[in-house]
């Protein structure tokens, strides 16, 4: 036993401090949803070094389905991508060469609290998952109501930083809330408040709000809703437009975007969060690990899970 305890303890030593924070912050908007500014190195280093776990539930599933339908999209020439056949694919366990990504690793998503922790938990504690190096969590419509009732901190930033503490060899990714138009001044500061936390703390934000506040062309929607609906004011109740629908109608299906589920929105909302999630992963890839980290083996991670 004592031996056993040491070898914990070497482990927690080696894996320590330096894997937990990154340099700067990394922030995921809609000034990444541009898919070909992105290297075919840079992406495969993605697909080659990351394992990643995904918590959500309907939201959410717009970056899965998004990265599903870019699949086709990109085969086909869409807007101009030269890369081998399927090279967007994704999987869980990353198979045939694609992104190992498993989706809905963990049920539920971050706003059941504390059941989004526990789950994490028993995810990573997991051997069979003992290779995870990236775990990502979606909102469904609850950011608001946790900033209303004072929760965000306690039922979200702080169980975050505990994890990423408690698991210093996984990246965990911070995610807005979807916007609400019918909640704006709660939902506007609660993802405000995610986004200050972030860029203080160093920490990785894949931000679904601001995504869904511009359009592709980058013009800025004060008033969205999740469906991309837009309104003149925070009062108003009735939509001036819908910003995804007018940019689809106006440019070629299959050259400039493409078909493919959305929850609760439009196509185009799911494409550019498919090509943020590739810009997502592909600056996770680019962190540089702590040279320490290299001395871990899988075993080893495994038996520190187990005996947690």
């Amino acid at each position: 036993m004592a031996r056993t305890h040491c070898l914990i303890t070497m482990l927690v030593v080696l894996v320590a401090g330096p894997a937990v924070t990154i340099a700067q912050p990394i922030i995921i908007d809609h000034n990444d949803c541009d898919i070909t500014t992105l290297t075919q190195a840079a992406m495969q280093k993605a697909k080659d070094n990351l394992h990643i776990g995904y918590g959500h539930t309907s939201h959410g599933s717009q970056i899965t389905d998004g990265m599903t339908g870019l699949v086709g999209f990109a085969n086909g020439g869409g807007k101009g991508l030269s890369l081998p056949t399927n090279f967007f694919a994704w999987n869980n366990g990353g198979s045939g060469g694609a992104l190992d990504l498993h989706d809905y690793a963990m049920g539920g998503d971050v706003g059941y609290y504390p059941d989004w922790v526990n789950n994490t938990r028993t995810y990573l504690n997991n051997a069979a998952n003992a290779d995870v190096n990236v775990i990502m969590w979606s909102w469904c419509g609850q950011v608001d109501d946790k900033y209303a009732a004072g929760t965000l901190n306690s039922e979200y930033l702080t169980p975050m930083n505990q994890l990423e503490q408690d698991y210093p060899n996984v990246h965990f990714v911070y995610m807005t809330g979807h916007v609400d138009h019918w909640d704006d001044a709660n939902n506007k500061a609660a993802n405000q408040a995610i986004r200050d936390y972030c860029a203080a703390n160093n920490r990785i934000l894949f931000d679904f709000a601001d995504i869904e506040s511009h359009d592709p062309d980058g013009t800025y929607y004060a008033f969205p809703h999740d469906d991309c609906t837009y309104y003149s004011s925070a009062s108003d109740s009735t939509a001036d437009g819908n910003w995804a629908t007018a940019w689809q109608g106006s440019h070629t299906n299959g050259v400039d975007w493409y078909t493919c589920g959305s929850a609760h929105s439009q196509p185009l909302n799911a494409n550019m969060k498919a090509y943020a999630a590739w810009a997502l992963f592909s600056e996770i890839a680019a962190i540089p690990e702590p040279a320490t980290l290299g001395l871990l083996s899988l075993a080893g991670l495994a038996l520190l899970r187990r005996r947690r």
